[in-house]
């Protein structure tokens, strides 16, 4: 079951590094939110720490699918390796 959700997670890589670039872009965004509102109104922090949490969100979400692409590949290798021969010492 889980090795089912990581190959369902790791299956779109290029969507899984637009997802962790567009919140690694709003995460930027946020600071610069965050920054203005320090030395003008704090409403812009709010907002700023808004867009944070959707960054983070994004940002979590594409890396999760890249480390699940990465990692269905060393089980698909690792599977195929116990498949050929069965010898540990080699």
């Amino acid at each position: 079951m889980l090795k089912r959700l990581i190959y369902r997670l790791g299956s779109e890589p290029k969507l899984s590094l637009k997802r962790f670039l567009r919140g690694l872009a709003l995460f930027v965004l946020a600071v610069i939110f965050i920054a203005l509102g320090y030395y003008t109104h704090f409403s812009l922090q709010i907002i700023g720490l808004v867009i944070l949490a959707i960054a983070l969100f994004f940002a979590a979400w594409g890396y999760l699918g890249i480390f699940a692409n990465r990692f269905s590949q060393v089980l698909d290798r690792q599977s195929s390796r116990t498949e050929e021969d069965p010898d540990l010492w080699k």
